[in-house]
C-alpha cells in the first residue's frame, strides 16, 4: 500500500513528480555472461588447485585477467618486472610443493619470462608460465609484437603449446600441470591467443578430474643388487641431491646412514636434506675447486647417489679417474656423462627406494668404520674461525656465522648466486630441507629478492631472509615495491663489495688479476627507504648480529641491510684448500 513516501529509487523511476501514481518497476535482472575460453581456462586453473598467479597483464590477456577477477578464487599478484614473477613462481613451487603459476603478455613480456622458466626446468622445479598472444590470423607474418612463443619455450620446459581450439583447454592444462609434476618435475608453457581467449566456451567443456597420486615401487631384482654393491663397498659414501626433499625422503636417508654407519655430503641444491648436526654429515660437494668433502670422495670406492642429478654439479668433481661404483636413485635417469656411469639405475620414487633398500640392507650384517670425522672438523673451524673477528668490512666467514646465528633453526634462507654463494653454501649450518634454498643448476642472478616475495606470500608471517651480493640485488631490486605492496615480511641482506665477486675470484684464480667487474652502488638507506622499507647499514663487525636479529623478529615490513664484505679472503681459501692433504 502506497504511504505517501516515494523513495529516491521510485522517483527516479517514475520521474519524482509527487502526485502522479506510482508504478513499481522491478530492475532486469543482470543477465549472466556466456562463458567464455577465459572463463574455463581460470575453472580449470582453479581445479589444479592454483591459488596465486605471479604476473604482468597486457592487453592481449585482458580477457583471462577479467576471468580472474569475475571467478574470484584466485590471488592475481602484480609484479614489477616477469622475470620477478617467474622468480616468485618459482620459489612459491619450491616452498610449497605445489607448481607455481606466472603470467605475461605477448613478445617482449613472454621474453622476459624466459629466465626463471629456464631456472625452474634445471632445478626441477615444477612451473606453469601463461602467455598470451596475438590473434591467429597473424600468426603466420611478422606482425606487431609476434614472438613464435612455442618455439622459443620447447628447449627451456619439458612442454610448450599453444592454444588453438576451445574444446582442448582442459586437456591441456591438465597436461602442463602433469607435466610441470612428473617424474622429472620442471616447466611448462602455455600460450593463449587473444581471440581464442575471448571465443564461447563449449558447453559440455569442463575441467578433468585430477588423477590419483601414482608413487612407483622399485623392481625387488634392483634392491637385492643394490644392497650386494653396498656390502662388497669398503668405504661408500652418499651424495644426497634436491630430489630426497622433493620426494620427502629425508627420514629415510638418515635411517640409511645409521643403519651402515656411512658419511653423507649433500649438493648445494640439497642442503638441509640430511642435518649438519649429524655425525655422519660431510658437508656440500660442488665448490670450484677440491674442498674438504672431496676428500672423503677420493678415498671412496662406492657413490650411493640419492636424489642427485648432474645438473647440479660436474661429476668430475667426485669422480675424476672414473674408478668408482655408482648407484643413481632418483625419479629419473640420470643424462650421460663420462664420469657418471652409473653402475646400476633404480628409477622409482626415492622414498619408496629408501624404504625397500633399508629393509633388504637389514636382513644382512652391513656396517663400515666411522671415516673422515677430520672434514667436520675442518668445516667446524672453519665456520667459527672469525666469529669475534672484529675486523671491517667484515670477513665472509664472520658474515655467515653471525647470520645463522640471526635465524631461526626452520625459517628459510634464499641464497643468490655470486661469492656469498660459496660462502654460505660450504660453511653455512642447515638442519631441515627447504631452509637453505640455492640455485646451483642454473645458477641465476638477481633470484633471490623476487624469491623471498613468492616464498613470503606461501607462509605468510614466516620471516624470509634474502642474501645476495650487490651485482645480485640491482638486477631485481624493483621487486622491493611488490613486496612492500603486499605486506611481505623479508629482510635483504646485502654483501657489498661494489663488484661481481665470484668473476673476480675467478679471475684472480686464473691471471692473479681482474678487469671489468667493479662499480658503483646506490645509497642503500635512501634506496630503501624510496620504496617504503626500512634501511641498515652496518659500519662495524659487531652490528651485523643485533641488527639481523632485530630485522628478523621484527614481525612486519621489508628490511634492507647492507654489509660490506672483505672478500680478499676468497683467494686465501684457495691458498688453504691447495695446502690439504689427508694423506700425510
Amino acid at each position: 500500500m502506497h504511504n505517501g513516501n516515494i523513495d529516491h529509487q521510485t522517483a527516479a523511476t517514475t520521474g519524482g513528480v509527487p502526485g502522479n501514481r506510482e508504478v513499481e518497476v522491478q530492475a532486469e535482472p543482470e543477465a549472466q555472461q556466456p562463458r567464455n575460453v577465459s572463463d574455463l581456462f581460470v575453472q580449470c586453473l582453479v581445479n589444479e588447485g592454483v591459488e596465486v598467479i605471479f604476473g604482468i597483464p597486457g592487453e592481449e590477456n585482458i580477457p583471462l585477467m577479467e576471468a580472474i577477477k569475475r571467478d574470484g578464487r584466485i590471488k592475481f599478484v602484480l609484479t614489477r618486472h616477469e622475470q620477478g614473477a617467474g622468480f616468485m613462481a618459482a620459489t612459491y613451487a619450491h616452498e610449497t610443493g605445489k607448481p607455481g603459476v606466472c603470467l605475461s603478455t605477448l613478445g617482449p613480456g613472454a621474453l622476459n619470462l624466459v629466465l626463471p622458466v629456464a631456472q625452474a626446468n634445471a632445478s626441477t622445479t615444477p612451473l606453469v608460465a601463461i602467455c598470451a598472444q596475438g590473434n591467429v590470423n597473424r600468426l603466420y607474418k611478422e606482425s606487431h609484437q609476434i614472438v613464435d612463443l612455442v618455439s622459443v619455450f620447447r628447449p627451456i620446459t619439458q612442454w610448450a603449446a599453444m592454444v588453438l581450439d576451445a574444446a582442448a583447454v582442459p586437456e591441456m592444462i591438465r597436461k602442463a600441470f602433469s607435466v610441470a609434476q612428473r617424474k622429472r618435475p620442471g616447466a611448462s608453457c602455455l600460450v593463449l591467443p587473444e581471440d581464442i581467449s575471448q571465443l564461447a566456451a563449449p558447453v559440455q567443456a569442463e575441467p578433468l578430474p585430477l588423477p590419483r597420486p601414482v608413487h612407483t615401487i622399485p623392481a625387488p631384482d634392483t634392491i637385492v643388487e643394490a644392497a650386494n654393491l653396498i656390502g662388497a663397498a669398503k668405504h661408500p659414501v652418499i651424495l644426497a641431491g634436491n630430489g630426497v626433499a622433493r620426494s620427502h625422503a629425508e627420514q629415510q636417508l638418515k635411517e640409511i646412514t645409521e643403519l651402515l654407519n656411512v658419511p653423507v655430503a649433500t649438493t648445494f641444491e640439497g642442503k638441509g636434506v640430511f642435518s649438519d648436526k649429524h655425525p655422519n654429515a660431510l658437508g656440500v660437494v660442488g665448490f670450484m675447486k677440491h674442498d674438504y668433502e672431496n676428500f672423503a670422495f677420493d678415498t671412496a670406492d662406492l657413490i650411493l647417489a640419492v636424489g642427485f642429478s648432474i645438473q647440479q654439479f660436474d661429476p668430475i668433481k667426485i669422480n675424476p679417474n672414473n674408478d668408482k661404483v655408482i648407484i643413481h636413485i632418483n625419479t629419473f635417469t640420470e643424462d650421460t656423462d663420462a664420469h657418471y656411469p652409473a653402475s646400476l639405475n633404480i628409477r622409482a620414487d626415492i622414498k619408496n627406494t629408501l624404504v625397500a633398500l633399508e629393509a633388504e640392507l637389514r636382513k644382512r650384517t652391513i656396517s663400515f668404520e666411522p671415516s673422515h670425522p677430520q672434514i667436520r672438523g675442518l668445516l667446524q673451524r672453519e665456520y667459527e674461525s672469525c666469529k669475534a673477528d672484529m675486523s671491517f668490512p667484515m670477513k665472509p666467514q664472520r658474515v655467515v656465522y653471525d647470520t645463522r646465528r640471526a635465524v631461526q633453526g626452520d625459517w628459510p634462507v634464499l641464497v643468490d648466486t655470486g661469492a656469498l654463494k660459496m660462502w654460505m653454501a660450504r660453511l653455512y649450518p642447515t638442519y631441515e630441507p627447504s631452509t637453505c634454498v640455492i640455485d646451483n643448476s642454473l645458477s641465476t642472478m638477481g633470484w633471490s629478492l623476487p624469491g623471498a616475495v613468492g616464498a613470503s606470500l606461501s607462509a605468510p608471517g614466516v620471516p624470509i631472509l634474502a642474501v645476495m651480493g650487490d651485482g645480485s640485488f640491482m638486477m631485481n631490486l624493483q621487486e622491493i615495491e611488490t613486496a612492500v605492496r603486499y605486506g611481505c615480511r623479508i629482510v635483504i641482506l646485502v654483501w657489498i663489495d661494489n663488484a661481481y665477486g665470484l668473476i673476480k675470484w675467478k679471475m684472480d684464480m686464473h691471471t692473479k688479476d681482474h678487469e671489468f667487474v667493479d662499480f658503483n652502488n646506490p645509497d642503500f638507506l635512501d634506496l630503501a627507504a624510496s620504496f617504503g622499507a626500512k634501511g641498515h647499514e652496518i659500519t662495524s663487525a659487531d652490528e651485523l648480529y643485533p641488527v639481523l636479529r632485530s630485522a628478523l623478529r621484527s614481525g612486519s615490513g621489508v628490511d634492507l641491510i647492507a654489509c660490506p664484505v672483505d672478500y680478499r679472503e676468497n683467494m686465501k681459501l684457495i691458498s688453504k684448500l691447495g695446502d690439504i692433504d689427508f694423506a700425510s
